[in-house]
C-alpha cells in the first residue's frame, strides 16, 4: 500500500534565500551548484519560516516547497499536523546551509522573553553551528573578548559608519575547521567570519539585531540593523556580562556518544544539557541499513550516499540532500549505504 505524502519522508525543491552578503561558492562541492559567490548564500532546509528581507513582498520567501508539487511546507504541517508533528504545535526549528564569503556584521539574537515583549513571538533565536567546510583562514567571532560598557559599545556602533573593522576589536576571533560545533545562546555577540560553510540549527525565527553599519559593501538601513525597534531597545538584546575566553569555551561543543553498533554510531551534537530550544544529533551508517527513530525531524546528508525507504516509497541520498521525517513514518523508515546523517528537532 502506497504512503500518503505526510506518512513518508518528505523531500523539497531547492530553497536558496537572498541575503545582503556574498557567499555560496562552497555549495559547489556540497550541493552541486555552480561554484560561485552571489547574494543567495543560504539554503533554508525544510523550512516553514518566512524570511525577513527588507522590501520583500513574497509571502513564501524562505518557505520550502515540497518536491514535485506547489505545496508550501507550512501548509502541509498545518493540514496534517498530527501525522507530521505528533503532539507538537509546530516544527520548532529552522535549519540552514550557510556559506559566507565575507565577515557578517556583529550581531545578536533575542531571548524568548525579549521576543515575546517586542515581536509577539514565543521563539527567540538561540542557534548552533556545525562547520561543514572552510576556505583558507576561516573563523567566527564569538563573545566579547573583554569587559565592555554599554556606552563604549554604542560609540563603536557609531564609529562603524566610517571604520568597518572597529567592532572586531572587542570580540573573540576563533579559527574554525570542518567538524567544529558551537552553540550560540541568545544574547551573545557573534558573527560568522569569511570562509565558513556551516549547518545552522536555530529557533524558528529570522530575528537578528546587527547594529554594525556595514555588511561588506552594503550599507545597512535602520530596519536591517534594528528590526523596526528603537536603537536603545534593540541593543538591549546584548548580554554585556558574557566576555572573555570562557564564553568561547562554553560555546564550543564536543560530540557525545549515545550508542554504537557494528554498523551505526549515534552522537549528540546539541542536547538538553546545552539548550531546551532544539536538538542536533548525528547518525553514521557504515553499510547495511538503519531505522530512523526521530520523527518531526529534519534530516541532512552531511557525507556519503545511499537511500531512504518507507513502505513502497524509496529515494536516493547523496551529500547535501535533506528531508523531513513525519512522526507517522517513524518505525517504517530505514536508510542504507555509507552515510553521515545529521538530524534536527524542535525543543520545548
Amino acid at each position: 500500500m502506497s504512503k500518503e505524502l505526510w506518512q513518508r519522508p518528505v523531500f523539497f525543491k531547492r530553497n536558496r534565500v537572498f541575503r545582503v552578503y556574498l557567499g555560496g561558492k562552497l555549495f559547489g562541492d556540497f550541493l552541486g551548484d555552480k561554484p560561485e559567490d552571489g547574494f543567495y548564500p543560504e539554503e533554508w532546509v525544510a523550512s516553514s519560516v518566512h524570511a525577513l528581507n527588507a522590501g520583500s513582498t513574497d509571502p513564501l520567501e524562505g518557505i520550502s516547497i515540497v518536491e514535485d508539487t506547489d505545496l508550501p511546507f507550512n501548509q502541509l504541517l498545518e493540514e496534517h499536523r498530527e501525522d507530521c508533528l505528533g503532539d507538537r504545535q509546530d516544527l520548532g526549528v529552522l535549519v540552514k546551509y550557510l556559506d559566507s564569503a565575507i565577515r557578517l556584521p556583529m550581531q545578536v539574537h533575542p531571548t524568548r522573553e525579549f521576543s515575546r515583549q517586542y515581536f509577539h513571538s514565543n521563539y527567540g533565536k538561540a542557534e548552533s553551528w556545525l562547520i561543514l567546510a572552510t576556505r583558507p583562514d576561516a573563523c567566527i567571532y564569538f563573545g566579547f573578548s573583554r569587559q565592555i560598557t554599554r556606552e563604549e559599545f554604542e560609540k563603536a556602533v557609531d564609529q562603524s559608519q566610517h571604520d568597518k573593522s572597529c567592532m572586531t576589536e572587542f570580540v573573540n576571533r576563533v579559527p574554525v575547521k570542518t567538524g567544529d560545533v558551537f552553540f550560540v545562546p541568545a544574547g551573545v555577540i557573534h558573527a560568522i567570519g569569511a570562509g565558513c560553510l556551516l549547518l545552522e540549527a536555530q529557533e524558528p525565527t529570522d530575528f537578528t539585531v546587527q547594529p554594525e553599519h556595514w555588511c561588506g559593501d552594503h550599507k545597512l538601513n535602520d530596519h536591517e540593523m534594528y528590526l523596526g525597534l528603537k536603537r536603545e531597545d534593540a541593543n538591549g538584546c546584548f548580554d554585556f556580562t558574557r566576555y572573555g575566553e570562557e564564553v568561547v569555551r562554553q560555546g564550543r561543543k564536543q560530540p557525545k556518544l549515545v550508542r554504537e553498533t557494528e554498523n551505526t554510531k549515534l552522537e549528540s551534537l546539541i542536547g538538553p544539557e546545552d539548550t531546551d530550544c532544539f536538538s542536533v544529533d548525528r547518525l553514521t551508517v557504515r553499510g547495511g541499513s538503519a531505522s530512523l527513530e526521530a520523527g518531526a525531524a529534519v534530516y541532512i546528508v552531511a557525507e556519503g550516499q545511499g537511500s531512504v525507504a518507507c513502505g513502497e516509497f524509496s529515494h536516493g541520498l547523496k551529500k547535501g540532500d535533506y528531508f523531513f521525517l513525519p512522526v507517522a513514518a517513524v518505525g517504517e523508515t530505514t536508510v542504507q549505504g555509507e552515510l553521515e546523517l545529521v538530524y534536527c528537532k524542535g525543543g520545548n
